[in-house]
């Protein structure tokens, strides 16, 4: 049996050639392996070097960059050489290596520029672990937005990746510096921050020279791959978020059996706020899914489930649970489970734990005053109510169900009544 400890050390290497050619008929696509020139962390020489390794220790990969051709398939022009953000990352750009990156570290990144393309107006932060986001949070500074997004989930957090749209300033990179994570991605990093973030010296410190670019990068679609067990491939076009502004939005209304059902009452500019903010950020999560936010900030992310109704409960665990672990840690400077186990062996007064779990029943998971995010329409209300019964005052879907009827009665029927619009448009991410 292998020593797995010793194969997440190694760097395995790759057999896969230098350059890759895509033909999409008479039109091709040319790509360079990534290798950067770095020093081995064991030996301190300069190493010649590609990703580390793949999803896991024993599967090798590499990384390309596209450097020459351009495609147009119908109307659609895809994203062109010259617009590299991970995949043009040089050696001066990854300014500690640290553990030397592999496929989920770089893939995090760009889970995470893919949601921060549309938060550029803003200050904004997302924090990915495995592909999906932990925390996301816009605010007036760099630093209080990753502390908004560390503190939405400080437990999954822990080993992620942050990702942030302004230049790292001291007081960011103080406050990163005191967490575990696997990797930071920045446009820039002022003087002196860097000898923050090196204290820890495994801490990947990586400059992304196009992060102030990125809204540019809204509606450029990339041909996405998915590979099948048999060696086919399934390609589509990347898709692109149509919502930018509230007039992309429409009021949730349909027509079932000769009577129309209107949603009682319009958002507020606010709601609309975290409306666009919420739908921005179901752009970067795995279907099926449902999220919550409010003034900015995610509080629950329920990710990748089968059912709609279920993901909507997992995403209220999750708020609950999240929140349950930030009082605690607030109040006693431990985690809510090291609380737990404390009280279990006897170490701490029970009365502890049930002061946390009366707050946050309370505070029902911190949910009320929410916006429920639904990347699909919902089958049935059950989902739209589990959202009402923890106080959302706004949700926003794509519409399109024969039920609609159903999910616009639900939020009218609430008191006060629930708000509603449609996007018009699925967000699924498989």
């Amino acid at each position: 049996m292998a020593d797995m400890k010793e194969m997440y050390k190694k760097i395995i290497g790759d057999h896969f050639p230098p350059e890759m050619k895509i033909s999409y008929g008479d039109q091709v696509l040319v790509y360079k392996k990534r290798t950067w020139t770095i020093k081995n962390e064991s030996t301190g020489e300069l190493e010649e070097r590609g990703l580390r390794y793949g999803e896991n220790p024993d599967q090798e990969a590499a990384l390309y960059q596209l450097v020459n051709g351009n495609l147009t398939l119908g109307d659609c022009a895809f994203i062109q050489p010259g617009n590299g953000l991970v995949s043009a990352i040089s050696e001066e750009d990854m300014i500690q290596a640290g553990k030397h990156p592999g496929k989920i570290n770089l893939t995090d990144v760009d889970n995470s520029l893919n949601i921060l393309k549309f938060l550029m107006k803003t200050p904004a932060c997302v924090i990915v672990k495995h592909n999906n986001p932990c925390g996301v949070a816009k605010a007036g500074s760099i630093d209080n937005a990753f502390m908004k997004a560390l503190r939405a989930d400080r437990v999954a957090a822990f080993g992620g990746c942050v990702a942030l749209n302004r230049p790292v300033d001291k007081a960011t990179a103080e406050a990163i510096s005191e967490q575990y994570v696997e990797v930071v991605a920045a446009p820039e990093y002022e003087e002196g921050t860097v000898d923050i973030l090196a204290a820890r010296k495994n801490l990947r410190i990586i400059r992304i020279r196009r992060i102030d670019q990125l809204e540019s990068y809204w509606d450029k679609r990339f041909v996405d791959f998915k590979s099948l067990i048999d060696g086919g491939i399934i390609v589509q076009q990347s898709p692109v978020n149509k919502i930018r502004t509230k007039d992309d939005l429409k009021p949730a209304e349909c027509e079932y059996k000769g009577k129309l059902y209107k949603i009682k009452r319009l958002p507020t500019e606010a709601e609309y706020e975290d409306i666009i903010f919420g739908w921005a950020v179901e752009q970067g999560v795995t279907s099926n899914s449902i999220i919550y936010v409010k003034n900015g900030v995610t509080v629950g992310i329920g990710t990748g489930e089968q059912d709609r109704v279920g993901v909507a409960e997992i995403a209220v665990y999750k708020a609950y649970t999240k929140y349950a672990d930030i009082v605690c840690f607030d109040k006693y400077g431990i985690s809510y489970k090291e609380l737990e186990l404390a009280v279990e062996k006897g170490e701490r007064d029970a009365a502890q734990k049930e002061e946390i779990d009366a707050k946050v029943k309370e505070d029902r998971g911190n949910i009320p005053g929410s916006t429920m995010v639904s990347d699909a329409f919902f089958p049935f209300r059950d989902g739209v109510d589990v959202g009402i019964r923890q106080g959302v005052t706004a949700i926003v879907h794509p519409g399109g169900s024969i039920r609609d009827w159903e999910s616009i009665e639900a939020c009218n029927e609430a008191d006060p009544p629930v708000t509603m619009v449609f996007t018009g448009q699925r967000a699924f991410k498989h």
